[in-house]
């Protein structure tokens, strides 16, 4: 279980009133920062899916925050790392997939309470920064750091050259509280990373994903002009656009749509490329409305997952394409006739 500077039970993470959250995708001054705290205390991590260990983590971090008067800030980076070397090296395949896009990122920490998210930029200066100066200068200097809170596998500075030994000595000399978290398990002893939730995503297996995550699956973002097909064919969708290597396997999914009315509304969704109608290789999640018809372009609406009905196929023809989502439609009335919303 969370055995860092306090425990967490993960059965029941307390929700923690949101607050407004500074996004600085650069690096600020220390006057920006400092001018208005007496200091920060921060977590850093890449944080994809914001699953429960994340949350626990952030927890913690608000905790050691309120105890000590500090500001609550977490501080991530913007591409991947690993996305930044893989990129570098010509080498996509290395590229890990996105559970979530920085929206979705973004308002899951803030679920947590923290008050500042900082995305930092991951680049060439960042990727050539020493590990003392990465302390030194981005920590200490720039955001003011009193308090620390990382993962015990966490390394930084040029080369991963800097481990946790090494921040609790700089830690020392700078008067940085630096703590380690050890891996947060379930109840069966089973360890919660992204790693894993993206496994679980891949297999289209939901129930997996959102006992890692506490919460279901959710997509998020403004509603976009599509072709128009589905309206063609009978079955008008919301169009959203998917985060670049997305987790999720591609497929047709049981869904609740929020953002429409007061209460979530039943849907069936697509989320692949479409090979029945296009061949440009780029993802999109289609969302059919169940028995209503709504004007939604424009419109923030986050689309939770419920249940992976099968994977993405090429039909060979409109009208075999038309008679699937049929049946699909009708799958999805049947799973809300007997589990509703």
């Amino acid at each position: 279980m969370c055995k860092p500077t306090r425990n967490c039970k993960l059965s029941g993470v307390p929700s923690i009133k949101s607050q407004p959250v500074l996004i600085l995708r650069r690096i600020p001054s220390p006057t920006a920062v400092n001018s208005s705290t007496l200091g920060t205390a921060l977590s850093i991590g890449n944080f994809d899916g914001v699953h429960r260990g994340h949350r626990c983590m952030l927890l913690q971090l608000q905790q050691a925050a309120r105890e000590r008067n500090l500001q609550s800030s977490a501080l991530t980076f913007a591409p991947h790392p690993r996305e930044y070397f893989a990129s570098l090296s010509h080498r996509p395949e290395l590229t890990p997939t996105h559970i979530t896009g920085l929206r979705d990122k973004v308002a899951a920490m803030r679920a947590c309470g923290v008050d500042q998210v900082v995305i930092a930029k991951f680049n060439r200066n960042m990727a050539d920064m020493s590990a003392t100066a990465f302390v030194q200068e981005l920590l200490v200097k720039q955001l003011g750091v009193r308090w620390l809170l990382v993962g015990e596998d966490f390394r930084f500075g040029h080369k991963r050259s800097g481990d946790l030994a090494l921040l609790r000595d700089l830690g020392r000399q700078h008067g940085i509280e630096v703590h380690a978290q050890a891996d947060v398990t379930d109840n069966k002893g089973h360890r919660i990373s992204s790693s894993e939730v993206r496994a679980a995503l891949a297999l289209g297996d939901l129930i997996r994903a959102e006992h890692l995550l506490g919460r279901r699956f959710t997509m998020s973002g403004h509603v976009v002009h599509g072709q128009k097909l589905g309206r063609t064919l009978g079955f008008p969708t919301l169009n959203l656009r998917v985060t670049p290597r997305c987790a999720a396997r591609s497929g047709i999914y049981v869904v609740a749509v929020h953002g429409l009315a007061v209460k979530p509304m039943p849907g069936i969704a697509s989320l692949g490329v479409r090979p029945t109608v296009l061949d440009n290789g780029k993802i999109l999640l289609e969302a059919h409305i169940l028995d209503a018809s709504t004007d939604a372009y424009g419109k923030l609406v986050t689309v939770e997952f419920l249940q992976h009905v099968r994977d993405e196929e090429k039909f060979p023809d409109l009208p075999t394409l038309t008679a699937a989502m049929d049946a699909d439609r009708q799958h999805a009335r049947k799973y809300f006739s007997l589990h509703g919303l």
